[in-house]
């Protein structure tokens, strides 16, 4: 079976993410050992292009990238080294108005040896959830996660997260996990989006694990207060919960790169993250989209907008080669 580029990236990616090992891995997903590090030798050696069916080429490439946008592309990368392959091909476009696809940008880096190894693993929970929703505020994500702050103890991230957009509605540094600090956390939440000024034909539904705070009555009475619904995941199955759960992994790789020792440094630290994960960061499940893009409804706009830019900038190459030809 032949499979297209894409599709190997992303078993390579899978192999590379998973927290089994590479041969357990590759029977679940039906790939033969050989057929798998023969696409991993391409990948390291050429980037995603090398995946590509060879075909034959012409000696002069009509759509080569020029010199001085390679440069500026490098340059991007230099001043921004936590961005991706993917991401800064993104950045360049959105802010440069000229297209260069993620293959081009990796390849481009990787001859410059600014490719790192990946800083840390994760296991995907499956390939796509299997009821999606369709528009923010239909269905919200929260949990608690630990933080600690040197000679204070463990503080407790609560938070909300939006799930169609993966926009963070509200978060709150609390030093309990109570029903109460659920509550204060959804108040934020509802603030925020604006439904506590607005009749709305449907509340949110609130999706959790099984901790204390979130089978409690006081929950379930405020809750219902507010017209909102609760789903509860399967007990000791947190995918269920995967997008907040890749949330805390995200802002933890980030923030916990130092210690804090005041409460007021850590609530410093999440604050800042939140602003650059919902307004800066490109999602990648989101078409390179941020959260806030999607949450506000700018997406799609920018998706024409981008898409207006790589046709422009094809048409421009190839007149330039055009042009070098004649």
């Amino acid at each position: 079976m032949r499979y297209p580029a894409s599709e190997k990236i992303e078993i390579i990616r899978l192999v590379e993410q998973s927290h089994l090992s590479v041969r357990e891995t590759l029977e679940r997903i039906g790939i033969p050992r050989a057929t798998f590090y023969r696409w991993y030798d391409l990948y390291q050696s050429g980037g995603p292009e090398a995946l590509e069916d060879r075909q034959p080429c012409p000696k002069q490439v009509w759509n080569r990238i020029p010199d001085a946008i390679r440069q500026q592309i490098i340059q991007l990368a230099l001043d921004e080294p936590e961005l991706s392959p993917r991401e800064l091909a993104v950045r360049f476009t959105d802010q440069h108005g000229y297209f260069v696809s993620e293959a081009s940008v990796y390849r481009l880096l990787k001859a410059q040896d600014l490719i790192a190894s990946p800083a840390f693993i994760v296991m995907k929970a499956a390939n796509e959830f299997k009821d999606k929703t369709s528009a923010p505020n239909q269905l919200w994500q929260t949990d608690f996660t630990y933080l600690k702050v040197i000679g204070w103890g463990w503080f407790y991230l609560s938070t909300v997260l939006d799930d169609f957009s993966r926009y963070i509605l509200a978060w709150k540094l609390c030093t309990t996990m109570k029903a109460e600090d659920v509550t204060a956390t959804l108040e934020l939440a509802l603030q925020a989006s604006g439904l506590e000024q607005v009749e709305v034909a449907h509340r949110p539904r609130l999706l959790s694990d099984n901790g204390s705070s979130y089978i409690s009555s006081d929950l379930a009475t405020w809750l219902e207060g507010k017209g909102m619904t609760h789903v509860r995941g399967a007990p000791y199955h947190p995918m269920t919960q995967g997008k907040i759960e890749r949330w805390h992994q995200t802002l933890k790789n980030r923030i916990l790169l130092e210690n804090y020792f005041l409460p007021g440094d850590l609530e410093a630290q999440i604050e800042a993250f939140v602003a650059h994960y919902n307004h800066q960061r490109y999602h990648e499940s989101l078409d390179n989209l941020t959260p806030a893009d999607v949450y506000f409804g700018r997406g799609e706009a920018i998706l024409k907008e981008r898409e207006r830019i790589k046709r422009q900038t094809i048409q421009t190459r190839r007149l330039q080669h055009q042009m070098q030809a004649a």
